[in-house]
């Protein structure tokens, strides 16, 4: 089974950026999805980005213009860079991937983003 590992995470200003990253434990490439969710304490889960196998994205709303997902496929890790950071989006940061449409999630351990002046 894969496993993944968010690194990246940490304390920035409103406006400031940051690039999180999540490596798996093995060659992914024809993995199904790989996603970013958060959560905010008192707060469920929720999907930021998605990125499928032949590179189609999807984007919640809130981060829409201002986060981009991508995927180096040599070295098996996906990326989220986050722009333009707001105190609401704070939280732990997941990486989440799915083999196939039906597979099984496998989740990352999560990484802390605080935006705070």
């Amino acid at each position: 089974q894969v496993h993944l590992m968010e690194s990246g995470g940490g304390l920035v200003q409103p406006g400031g950026s940051l690039r999180l990253s999540c490596a798996a434990s093995k060659n992914t490439v024809n993995f199904y999805s790989w996603s970013w969710y958060r959560q905010a304490p008192g707060k469920e889960r929720e999907l930021v980005a998605r990125i499928f196998t032949a590179g189609r994205t999807n984007y919640a709303d809130s981060v829409k213009g201002r986060f981009s997902i991508s995927r180096d496929k040599a070295t098996n890790i996906i990326y989220l860079k986050m722009d333009s950071l707001r105190p609401e989006d704070a939280g732990v940061y997941y990486c989440d991937t799915q083999e196939d449409p039906f597979g099984t999630d496998v989740w990352g351990q999560g990484t802390q983003v605080t935006v705070s002046s």
